[in-house]
């Protein structure tokens, strides 16, 4: 091999970091975790359910003062592991009975003679292991129908610390092969309650010779348990099953019952509709039904209110609406005298603004407060109410903007009674009753463009809005009834209008909203944006657990939900990040879903850390920046995406220390590459090289482009990049993955013809963003 061959190779071997991590496979995945929180300052047990869990080491729980301990960890048995338990166990109990047969009268218990007169000895430590292996074997041999995204299992003693902020949490388990996906973890401050958990247990083979099935054990005290109110109760719901809950209480107390389950498990992807649709009901000590709800207005988790009738004893059974069951079937429920927030109005005010917000629910201590701003607070966002009720449930949320607001005044219900506003606006109002409609006035231009969007169902009304614009003749101009916003990927029916319009003719016009079914009251309140169009963008990074040996760069997907016609280029960076992290790529013009990498350092990290990215935009001349939402892209019932936002991103960094320095693409970004040409781009090293890689290649969807040399420069090396003007077309934009293979021998060769070598990936390059050009 000549010297500059060499040199180039010694180049790319600074790409083989961590050749076993190049992307996240096998990394942990957790289903479910049982119970889902836990009181302030107590110390319980979790059992966390997933797939690759092996070498769990303990939890990362966002928010802090909670801590883990791992207690134990199990799996299913393979078929050869049940089949060598099996004949072990067969072997241990014919060599006791071996040992027994002579024990008795004048004979010393624990020692026999086998046929050869050699002593057989059976002790202490042999009747251990017999006791372990069968405790082994009730396992039960491998389920072939048992879903193995949930069947292994860790389980932990956690301690909640006694100032531990109340509230949901992400949970994340950290194991030998990386950081899992997220689930909430609850945090709250009434006394909890939790059913046996459930367990596997091998059913006996059936008369007809069928093969050993896992059931259920049935646990009778799980059917019905004692409580005392208030409280939070934990459970599961295995198939068939309904949980019953017993307490007493006095006449006249308004009981609420607030059921979490889609809440904490928001979509399975093997299960239609696609959560764990549960239902509660209320009944006496006779078992008559008081009151029954299978969800609240929009959202699948029921809740339900009721006025005791008399003092005694009253149950609360939970079950699935159409008795489906599993180990993440978790569920918990608030239930007791609590304080609950139907409706809030308005759902909104000024961003950096003091809001009165008058308050309806149960067992409310006030009907009144006075919402705070926070420090940051821009146009067009959705924050939790802050507020200093013990609420059951999530606090309500409230919509901030920079925009001037008004109040909606009654009557306004037709053309001729309809208020004229001014534009732009937000117009805070209600649907107060059955039939009723909203109709706002307001002047314009020809050709001018307008958007009118309700914000309503995002932020917990029921209400289901239609928008209808017309004319000053009466004319229909245009209308809209739902329209699907992705980045509210937990709503279950996108009932919010949007109209965007380039107005006809001068003159007035007139905007009607009303609800799609005919329904109001106080709780249908919305909000109304009228205005130009105001161009924006929300984005989301996935997954939001990120796993990496030292070195490596791996690849993630970032999606760009594009606002009022904004269609610009968006530049990625990560905010306040220790050195040693890099974000690489951009979310060229007209693209809503591009790939980038995150270059994570060479040491490792003593905990998985938080990432904080935005995103920087100039939109009519400004810079407008906007955070990068971590999120997960989850299947439901088998078909459908969302982008299931998470509270952090978070990264572990594992593996030994495997360079000095880091990955960095050097020079200005995009490359240019003309239509049918050549453009280089160097990656800067700064520390050792490797020589194990041999061949680079550019990742799907960039179909057109290819690698097209390598050569080592002062800074690094420099690779070619050739686009093939038959493929790509000036203006295409985005980002160029480029993977790194190792050349391997293979395992045998054959002498007759010289072998093939393997291809075996190594590591990936920092994201490169291009631009084709005209030639």
């Amino acid at each position: 091999m000549d010297s500059s061959r060499a040199f180039v190779i010694a180049c790319l071997s600074l790409l083989a970091v961590l050749p076993a991590v190049w992307g996240q496979q096998n990394t942990p995945r957790i289903g479910y975790v049982y119970p889902a929180g836990g009181r302030q300052g107590q110390t319980f047990q979790v059992v966390l359910g997933g797939q690759y869990l092996d070498g769990a080491m303990g939890l990362c729980v966002g928010g802090g003062d909670i801590q883990a301990v791992v207690l134990s960890q199990t799996k299913p048995l393979t078929q050869r592991q049940f089949n060598e338990l099996r004949d072990k166990m067969k072997e241990l109990q014919e060599r006791k009975a071996a040992a027994m047969k002579s024990a008795g009268p004048g004979g010393r218990q624990g020692a026999s003679q086998d046929s050869n007169d050699t002593p057989v000895e059976w002790t202490a430590e042999d009747e251990k292991t017999l006791v372990e292996t069968r405790e082994k074997l009730s396992e039960g041999p491998p389920n072939r129908q048992a879903n193995p995204a949930i069947s292994e299992t860790v389980t932990l003693s956690v301690t909640v610390g006694p100032g531990a902020r109340p509230g949901h949490r992400d949970l994340r388990l950290v194991a030998a092969s990386g950081l899992s996906n997220p689930l909430v973890f609850c945090v709250g401050t009434l006394p909890e309650f939790s059913e046996t958990a459930e367990r596997a247990v091998v059913a006996p083979p059936n008369t007809a010779g069928q093969p050993y099935r896992r059931q259920a054990k049935a646990d009778p005290a799980k059917k019905e348990r004692r409580i005392s109110l208030p409280a939070v109760v934990n459970g599961q719901i295995m198939p068939g099953d309904a949980d019953r809950y017993r307490f007493a209480a006095r006449k006249g107390q308004c009981l609420v019952v607030a059921a979490s389950a889609r809440e904490l498990i928001p979509y399975l992807a093997d299960a239609v509709p696609g959560w764990f649709q549960a239902t509660v009901a209320l009944c006496n000590a006779q078992g008559h039904e008081l009151a029954y709800a299978d969800d609240y207005r929009f959202n699948p988790d029921p809740v339900l209110c009721c006025e005791l009738p008399e003092d005694g004893e009253y149950l609360i059974e939970i079950k699935d609406a159409i008795y489906r069951g599993r180990q993440d079937f978790v569920y918990r429920i608030a239930v007791g005298e609590l304080p609950f927030v139907t409706s809030i109005f308005p759902l909104g005010g000024p961003a950096g603004a003091r809001t009165s917000v008058a308050l309806q629910g149960w067992n409310l201590s006030t009907t009144r407060l006075i919402r705070e701003p926070g420090d940051d607070e821009t146009r067009d966002r959705i924050v939790e109410l802050d507020h200093s009720l013990p609420m059951s449930g999530h606090p309500p949320l409230f919509g901030v903007d920079t925009l001037p607001e008004c109040v909606e005044n009654e009557s306004n219900d037709s053309r001729e009674t309809a208020p004229r506003i001014a534009l732009p606006t937000i117009v805070n109002g209600r649907i107060g009753a059955d039939s009723d409609a909203d109709v706002f006035r307001f002047d314009g231009r020809a050709g001018s463009a307008v958007v009118a969007e309700v914000t309503a169902r995002r932020l917990g009304s029921p209400l289901d809005s239609v928008l209808r614009l017309t004319d000053s003749a009466g004319r229909h101009v245009a209308s809209n009834d739902d329209r699907e916003d992705k980045g509210s990927a937990l709503i279950t029916h996108h009932a919010d209008s949007y109209l965007s319009v380039t107005l006809p003719t001068d003159g007035t016009y007139c905007l009607h909203l009303n609800d799609a079914q005919g329904r109001g009251g106080d709780e249908y309140g919305y909000r109304l944006r009228v205005s130009p169009p105001r161009p924006d963008f929300e984005l989301r990074i996935v997954p939001s657990s990120v796993s990496a040996g030292g070195g490596a760069t791996i690849p993630l997907t970032v999606y760009a939900l594009r606002r009022d016609g904004f269609d610009g280029d968006i530049t990625l960076v990560l905010k306040d990040a220790p050195a040693g992290y890099v974000l690489s790529g951009w979310a060229p013009a007209g693209q809503d879903r591009v790939q980038v990498t995150l270059t994570v350092p060479p040491a490792p990290t003593q905990e998985p850390l938080s990432l904080s990215a935005e995103g920087r935009a100039v939109i009519d001349g400004q810079e407008v920046v906007r955070p990068v939402v971590p999120a997960d892209d989850m299947m439901q019932a088998f078909f459908y995406w969302h982008l299931v936002p998470a509270r952090e991103l978070r990264v572990a960094v594992s593996g030994r220390r495997m360079s000095r320095g880091d990955m960095r693409l050097v020079g200005s970004v995009p490359v240019r590459i003309p239509a049918g040409g050549t453009a280089a781009v160097r990656i800067g090293p700064a520390g050792r090289w490797f020589a194990a890689t041999t061949q680079l290649e550019v990742s799907d969807p960039a179909e057109g482009i290819v690698v097209e040399s390598v050569r080592p420069v002062r800074e690094g090396v420099e690779i070619v990049l050739r686009s093939e003007a038959d493929k790509v077309q000036p203006g295409l934009k985005g980002n160029l993955i480029v993977n790194a293979f190792s050349a391997k021998p293979p395992a045998s060769a054959d002498e007759k013809a010289p072998p093939a070598r393997r291809r075996v990936p190594a590591a990936t390059l920092p994201a490169i963003p291009f631009e084709i050009v005209s030639p």
